[in-house]
């Protein structure tokens, strides 16, 4: 989820680039026109009836660009678009950067998560073996074989590898969850 956000902010940052670099046309406009007259410029002081004399040479049809540069689209766009495209390479850089952080923490805890699950077999293994030694010992203090110590004994050995082993799986599951989380997906 964090790579495919920084991949995000990458691409808003070379879109803020592509714009800046493309910005200086906001100040160019085009226009196009058509005025009707018949075209004829009046050179006397009287006026022709029913007929505008500035519209006698307002006539025809027209086309034309209007351009209006200031001095900081001359100037300072270069600096615009270069502080824009280092933005961009900085959100490119820094992407790889968590790249390597998050493959680096992968790597980390998929070795622990690895590790606690070899440790949990071993341990479910003990757990077995004392909890097999407790019940033994409960039947040999009924039969009068041992004493209270010797099931005082073998009880505390299987409470302590239960909760040995209880740690243990807390720790596997822990590592399992942020695995996914890191990864963003379940594991099957």
């Amino acid at each position: 989820p964090l790579i495919k956000y920084q991949n995000e902010v990458a691409n808003s940052l070379d879109a803020t680039y592509q714009g800046s670099k493309a910005q200086i046309l906001q100040n160019v406009a085009g226009y196009a026109n058509y005025s009707g007259g018949n075209q004829s410029i009046i050179s006397s002081g009287s006026s022709i009836p029913n007929r505008d004399p500035i519209g006698q040479i307002a006539n025809g049809y027209r086309v034309g660009v209007d351009v209006r540069l200031s001095l900081h689209d001359l100037f300072g766009r270069k600096h615009q678009i270069r502080q824009a495209y280092s933005n961009y390479k900085a959100a490119v850089i820094q992407k790889e950067t968590i790249e390597q952080q998050i493959k680096r923490e992968l790597i980390t805890i998929y070795q622990d998560m690895i590790t606690s699950q070899q440790v949990l077999k071993l341990r479910l293994i003990d757990e077995q073996a004392s909890l097999a030694a407790y019940r033994i010992a409960e039947s040999e203090i009924q039969k009068g074989k041992i004493t209270a110590d010797g099931l005082a004994n073998a009880t505390s050995r299987y409470i302590e590898t239960k909760s040995i082993s209880e740690q243990i799986k807390g720790e596997f599951l822990k590592n399992v969850h942020i695995f996914e989380a890191l990864m963003g997906v379940p594991i099957q």
